[in-house]
């Protein structure tokens, strides 16, 4: 299997709200897909919030509790906010909603805007167009949430393995 992905290592931010319950489970997600498929050296992930809420606070209990039934570890992750640096250090910038997608690309250089998606625009079964913030809701609902993230992760997986996702 031929991988296409640029030398240096191809960067992805994952972005939620406050950067407590779905951008740091996609930050672990794909970790272990990358590191399950030996590219550690070739792919970068990271997390942020669009607000400051939390800044410092690790993952929500309950989205640390669905991830570690599943084999993730979202212990030693914090919280933070993004900053302007990061349109143009990450390669894509990944929102979780629409409503994180709107506070991204307002924030966003115009010459970075190709960069800022959806994660789920990734999902490689029919699912829905976002991934519904569990914050407010049950414990199911943070399952559920991880359920998305995980296709989506796969899809994008499957696309940077076949060299489909290439810098802008």
């Amino acid at each position: 299997m031929k991988l296409s992905l640029p030398k240096e290592p191809f960067s992805i931010l994952f972005v939620c709200t406050a950067n407590i319950c779905r951008s740091p489970t996609a930050e672990s997600v794909m970790r272990k897909q990358i590191v399950d498929a030996g590219l550690e050296k070739r792919i970068i992930v990271d997390s942020a919030g669009t607000h400051d809420y939390y800044v410092g606070a690790p993952p929500d209990v309950r989205a640390q509790a669905a991830a570690r039934r599943h084999g993730y570890d979202l212990t030693s992750l914090r919280a933070r906010q993004i900053q302007p640096a990061d349109f143009e250090v990450f390669d894509l910038l990944l929102a979780m909603d629409m409503n994180n997608l709107g506070i991204l690309r307002s924030m966003c250089p115009q010459r970075y805007l190709p960069k800022v998606r959806l994660l789920m625009d990734y999902a490689r079964r029919e699912s829905p167009a976002v991934i519904e913030d569990p914050f407010s809701g049950t414990a199911r609902q943070f399952e559920t949430a991880l359920a998305h993230i995980e296709e989506a992760c796969m899809g994008l997986m499957d696309l940077l393995m076949y060299g489909r996702i290439t810098r802008r």
